[in-house]
């Protein structure tokens, strides 16, 4: 599968390795389509847009909306855009503190199929459950189809069916994003980033 990644900086790397390890091809869009990475192709952002068969959203989870926004997102229509990311304002606020940035991304992108999932972890974690004990990942979106596509990308990076918890539509993807707020106190509490969520009943 072609994954088209957009950003390069930290979730970028991470998500990117663990998928190019597991045989897809991973490709950055970038701001600046000149850039060099020695591990990955980058391309600008429209052009990633197209190059993808899923798109990744990676860019600062407060600048993403009108930075995908200005772009030409007719390429994505029909395409799954896995939002990886927290929208946070630079004081560590919540830039939609009664929505989510995967909400405000599905309503501004109706022809794309919007899943929330990645976003509630650091991002190590995520890329590789490996690092902590049980744990679990969420995935919010309004299309089956999409999301089923998002949870193969899952089991890619090491995840089992057991860990991964379908929440139910795109609205949910809010508390996924709200739990940030809490994730960074646990990590200021226990001095470490490589926590996670388990559920259990």
């Amino acid at each position: 599968m072609n994954i088209a990644i957009l950003g390069t900086g930290g979730v970028a790397h991470a998500l990117g390795a663990g998928w190019k390890k597991s045989g897809h091809d991973v490709i950055f869009g970038a701001r600046d389509a000149s850039a060099t990475d020695p591990d990955f192709e980058i391309t600008g952002l429209q052009d990633a847009l197209a190059a993808g068969d899923v798109i990744v959203n990676a860019i600062t989870g407060a600048a993403a909306l009108q930075a995908i926004t200005a772009l030409d997102t007719s390429a994505m229509a029909g395409k799954t855009l896995l939002d990886a990311t927290n929208a946070r304002t630079g004081t560590g606020e919540l830039v939609y503190p009664n929505s989510s940035l995967a909400e405000h991304l599905q309503a501004a992108l109706p022809a794309v199929h919007v899943v929330k999932s990645l976003n509630t972890a650091a991002i190590e974690v995520l890329a590789d459950p490996s690092l902590v004990g049980p744990a679990t990942v969420f995935l919010s979106g309004d299309d089956e189809a999409a999301k089923a596509e998002v949870k193969g990308l899952l089991h890619d990076l090491g995840w089992k069916d057991e860990g991964i918890m379908d929440l139910g539509g795109i609205r949910t993807a809010r508390g996924p994003e709200n739990y940030a707020v809490l994730f960074f106190e646990i990590v200021a509490v226990l001095k470490s980033r490589f926590v996670n969520i388990h559920v259990t009943r």
